[in-house]
């Protein structure tokens, strides 16, 4: 772990810097969505137990890169201690604040302190890496709170508000072993948004004192999760200064200006209630706001995160005219997919299409050669299984995110099948801020 001093140069000796390295990724005009299928390969005969072919591929959003690099940035102030409304770490004992019935005596914060919202925040990325590859995919870790003077409530603001767990990095077990030592580290101190966001810029657009080694033409991504509002540099820490908000906000231009989205997770109510700092950060970079009602929650819903800026994919069998169920296609955050699409015995044509964050589609066609394998009953309700075990995984993320979106009770599935075979992607993650 590195401590690091926030950046300091004129602001437009900065802008100079970060208008060069967004000059050096630039790309042409968007066109619609490219898709590559992976598997099958042209001319292979697929073999399986039951009428289901597996696919694989990535799809494209116009001319985004397929590389990506990606900064985690975990808010681990003091408030992050709280309980995350879920059992975090499976014990059977869900962790709650225990107020003290008598004066002068503390509340006891949290009855299990890993099922705290920092305990989320760090399950939330080892997930999330679950469904990246790493040789397309270089991740990062920064942490951000805020040193406070215990004396006049003030921050310190020596400089190392945010800390660089770790460089970005394709050694996923690296990036895992930086987030468990930001867990097992705990919570302390106020929220500084503003450092948090200028250590991330700083490593993906390379900067002075910058630790990482970007892609070259990487799409550059912050996934930032705090807790609540900006309440450091400025004034008392307890307190959200218009100043605190501002800043945090100015460090979101500057990202902005280096071709960096930066897509903010409000976890719990304070974060939820009003976050002007937080959708405005957002929306500066054409990145998204994401509110999660349960801090818990974010441990799902992180995953549904899109770095290709691709909504949604299904797949139909032309041949029979039957779709691939809704939760048949699973779409992984970088663009890359994987599923079961129905098929029979011979040559079957498959088109799989997709859906762009902006509205844009595109789709390809290709043949598939499919040979049915025998087996046992045994054999069959096992695939069977198998096959219902991946569209679970899909599912409940699907269910996730739409009852958080909706704020309420009743669980809505993000996609569903279309009744004819004129593909009609439709989207399960969270709506771009206007």
């Amino acid at each position: 772990m590195a401590r690091v001093a926030l950046l300091t140069p004129h602001f437009a000796r900065v802008c100079a810097a970060l208008c060069v390295c967004a000059a050096l990724g630039a790309h042409a005009a968007e066109d619609a969505v490219k898709i590559e299928i992976r598997s099958p390969k042209p001319g292979e005969t697929v073999k399986n137990k039951t009428d289901m072919a597996p696919l694989a591929g990535l799809a494209l959003a116009g001319e985004r890169p397929t590389n990506f690099d990606v900064m985690l940035v975990l808010d681990v102030s003091g408030s992050t201690e709280y309980p995350s409304g879920i059992d975090v770490d499976g014990d059977g004992v869900l962790g709650e604040t225990v107020r003290s019935l008598n004066p002068g005596e503390a509340d006891t914060v949290n009855t299990d302190p890993d099922d705290s919202i920092l305990s989320a925040e760090v399950a939330a990325s080892k997930s999330l890496l679950d469904g990246l590859d790493p040789r397309r995919v270089h991740v990062g870790v920064a942490s951000f709170s805020g040193e406070v003077d215990p004396v006049t409530g003030r921050g310190l603001n020596r400089g190392n508000d945010a800390l660089l767990e770790l460089p970005l990095s394709s050694d996923y077990n690296a990036v895992r072993g930086a987030l468990e030592a930001v867990r097992l580290r705990g919570p302390n101190g106020g929220t500084n948004m503003e450092a948090g966001v200028k250590l991330a810029l700083r490593e993906l657009a390379s900067l002075p004192g910058a630790q990482s080694k970007p892609q070259p033409n990487a799409k550059k991504v912050i996934l930032f999760l705090t807790d609540g509002k900006p309440s450091l540099p400025f004034g008392l820490a307890n307190v959200e200064d218009k100043e605190d908000m501002l800043a945090a906000i100015d460090a979101a231009q500057l990202a902005k200006v280096a071709g960096v989205t930066l897509n903010v997770y409000g976890l719990g109510p304070e974060a939820i209630d009003y976050p002007v700092a937080a959708t405005e950060m957002a929306k500066a970079t054409g990145g998204l706001y994401t509110p999660v009602r349960t801090p818990g929650d974010i441990v799902t819903m992180l995953s549904g995160v899109s770095f290709a800026n691709v909504e949604d994919v299904v797949a139909v069998n032309l041949t029979l005219q039957e779709w691939a169920g809704p939760n048949d296609i699973l779409l992984a955050p970088d663009g890359s997919f994987k599923g079961f699409v129905p098929v029979r015995p011979g040559l079957n044509r498959i088109r799989v299409s997709a859906l762009a964050s902006d509205g844009t589609r595109g789709s390809m066609e290709f043949d598939l050669q499919f040979a049915q394998q025998g087996m046992t009953d045994l054999e069959l309700a096992a695939e069977r299984d198998r096959q219902e075990a991946f569209r679970k995984q899909e599912r409940e993320r699907a269910l996730e995110i739409s009852v958080d979106k909706s704020g309420g009770s009743a669980p809505t599935p993000s996609k569903s099948a279309a009744p004819t075979p004129t593909p009609t992607p439709q989207s399960g993650a969270p709506v771009p801020q206007d």
